[in-house]
């Protein structure tokens, strides 16, 4: 996106502090606003509480009522009821009606997104109720069903062959002016069906440049700026005008490697280079989080895919010398591995959306150089990691994997690897790497509901990747944020679901 200049950043100066009950709550993250379809935008408009979802999830991470106040599963696991919330108005004054429900549903199953995952054989309205037929059991669909492309919008939202023409929700929220890819308004709901939020307005803004969201944070011309680099973190926790909050979610800083490259497709050489990070160097001196340093992929706010693992112990260079010694690699005279005549050379991409990536692919290069392996780093776009993996020119791609995009990290392994034992995986997850059992463990997790069952697999599962290595994690991200002290009622939702702006006040 193109620089903001100064101009334009002075255009946004808020209103004196004494007025700030008059003015818009200003919000500002690094997220494009791509349109007005839930499938491609639904984030931003769930998380300025402008649309809503069948499912809501509670403070832990589990489905909780949402649009729906109960569910329930039949015998055999293949239908589920979902009973719709009383007297709740869409923005343009229309019902929540089991039909528009079910529409809406249709709508988001037509397009890419969460439910691709869900074998729906049909969605129809039954009463006050909306009921889905499923081809076979799949115990996520509630999970599923919280996901932001799946937020329910008004008939009249949509138009000809199901493209969203209005953003037409249920929040606490309406739209009043949307400006892709950078600016959304959205004005209080009076008629909505839960508790008025006590700020009248509120405006999103989507700067990309890390450095800007900083400057606007600290010289008063945002109230909640989201996602902060470590070094302007240190900078503006000095400010007597803002609160620093910082939350752990489950998203988890990795690379993955092709594994069909010939210098990677061994998991010994991937377990080696797992060996050669040092992951409490990382979370304590770049991220400034010593906590966040992760030695497996998924931290223990997920439950029974945290296997509980030691940091400290996840760093063994010399073992990890000897795995490639192994495989045959042996030092050359410039301190680079060689074999074959071959030197161990690698490129890693990452991008700076999120801009504590370049620092930790910096880290990397220096870690590995130390290992006798030589990395090139690439900072692009975050297009270009799921493009090379389609193109098979990726080699490895350093990213943040959100395994909370649905309340149950099922929903987003499945994506990455697959319940089927041929699949190559998703353009964020393993490449060219296949292991029929966790394709058959996670498709009896995709069906099964029984908590022992589960917890079990969890750990299979858990542990399967942690051996296997096709994505390699490095931290665990700590969401960010720098907040106007003349606001009040701040938190940070650890599942990204919403900003919770709905809860927030003006500061006497």
């Amino acid at each position: 996106m193109p620089r903001l200049s100064r101009s334009l950043l002075l255009g946004l100066a808020l209103l004196p502090l004494s007025a700030a009950a008059d003015r818009p709550l200003n919000v500002v993250a690094p997220w494009e606003i791509t349109g007005a379809d839930p499938s491609t935008s639904g984030y931003v408009y769930a998380r300025m509480r402008v649309a809503e979802t069948l499912v809501d999830t509670d403070d832990a991470g589990q489905p909780a009522p949402g649009l729906a106040t109960a569910w329930e599963q039949s015998e055999d696991g293949r239908r589920w009821r979902f009973t719709l919330r009383d007297d709740v108005t869409f923005h343009d004054g229309s019902p929540l009606t089991a039909e528009a429900v079910a529409a809406s549903l249709e709508h988001a199953l037509a397009k890419p997104g969460m439910l691709d995952a869900a074998p729906i054989d049909a969605i129809r309205a039954d009463g006050d109720a909306v009921v889905i037929e499923l081809e076979s059991a799949f115990a996520l669909l509630p999970a599923l069903l919280s996901h932001s492309s799946t937020l329910i919008l008004a008939p009249d939202a949509y138009a000809e062959a199901g493209r969203v023409e209005r953003m037409i929700g249920t929040g606490p929220y309406r739209v009043e002016t949307l400006a892709p890819p950078q600016r959304l308004s959205v004005a209080r709901f009076d008629d909505y069906w839960g508790e008025a939020p006590a700020i009248d307005s509120a405006s999103y803004l989507a700067v990309g440049r890390g450095e800007t969201r900083a400057l606007m944070a600290e010289s008063g011309d945002a109230d909640v700026v989201f996602t902060l680099d470590p070094a302007s973190r240190a900078r503006l926790g000095r400010s007597a005008n803002l609160t620093l909050h910082a939350e752990p979610l489950p998203r988890t800083i990795v690379f993955k490697a092709n594994a069909e490259h010939p210098y990677l497709d061994d998991p010994r050489a991937r377990r080696a280079l797992s060996l050669a990070v040092d992951r409490e160097g990382i979370a304590t001196g770049l991220l400034r989080h010593p906590e966040a340093a992760a030695p497996e992929l998924f931290p223990a706010a997920l439950g029974p895919w945290h296997l509980g693992l030691d940091a400290a112990a996840a760093r063994d260079l010399a073992q990890a010398r000897e795995l490639l010694d192994e495989l045959g690699w042996e030092m050359g005279s410039k301190g680079i591995l060689e074999r074959d005549g071959e030197p161990f050379r690698l490129t890693l991409r990452t991008f700076s959306d999120r801009p504590e990536l370049p620092l930790v692919a910096t880290a990397l290069q220096d870690q590995w150089r130390e290992l006798g392996v030589e990395l090139d780093v690439a900072v692009g776009n975050s297009s270009e990691i799921p493009s090379g993996h389609r193109d098979g020119s990726l080699e490895l791609g350093l990213m943040a994997r959100n395994y909370g995009l649905v309340p149950d990290p099922l929903g987003t392994l499945i994506e990455d690897f697959g319940t089927d034992p041929d699949d190559m995986g998703g353009d964020w997850g393993a490449m060219g790497w296949r292991d029929a059992d966790l394709a058959g463990w996670l498709d009896t997790l995709r069906q099964d509901a029984d908590p022992d069952t589960r917890t079990e697999l969890a750990q299979r599962v858990a542990s399967r990747l942690n051996e296997a290595m096709p994505v390699v994690p490095i931290a665990w991200y700590q969401q960010t944020a720098a907040v106007s002290t003349a606001v009040e009622g701040f938190s940070i939702d650890p599942l990204e679901r919403s900003y919770r702006i709905d809860e927030l006040r003006w500061a006497e």
